[in-house]
């Protein structure tokens, strides 16, 4: 016996509306995280040096630059998406869900723009 309705049951949403979305998001952005995460730590392993110039020099090649601000997004994306789910589950009251959804995603947003500010910046020479 099933507590959806039928048309629930054809479409595949559960209460949410939602359907399995979030579901196939968060398996997606761990594949992702994965792939450039080893990719990530393969480059730094290869990188000629531990000073500034060196990152600077690997970051002016666009495959580089362009990995790494894919990096930060599909972090921040994928963190996003996990603590989401936590603060859904684990918060009861609605008004401190909300909240705290709404300031966990605002907080993300602007550390990866930063980041993003921060790759471009070396990536294209700009001076601090």
């Amino acid at each position: 016996m099933s507590l959806t309705s039928p048309l629930g049951r054809v479409l595949g949403l559960g209460s949410a509306k939602e359907g399995s979305r979030h579901w196939y998001a968060q398996r997606l952005s761990s594949i992702a995280v994965a792939i450039l995460g080893v990719w990530f730590l393969v480059a730094l392993a290869r990188l000629g040096g531990t000073d500034l110039d060196s990152l600077r020099d690997w970051l002016r090649a666009p495959l580089s630059a362009t990995l790494l601000l894919l990096t930060v997004g599909t972090f921040a994306w994928h963190t996003v998406l996990g603590l989401q789910v936590v603060i859904e589950d684990y918060v009861g009251s609605r008004g401190l869900r909300l909240a705290l959804l709404i300031g966990m995603k605002f907080v993300f947003v602007l550390a990866a723009a930063a980041a993003a500010i921060a790759v471009l910046r070396l990536a294209l020479g700009v001076p601090a």
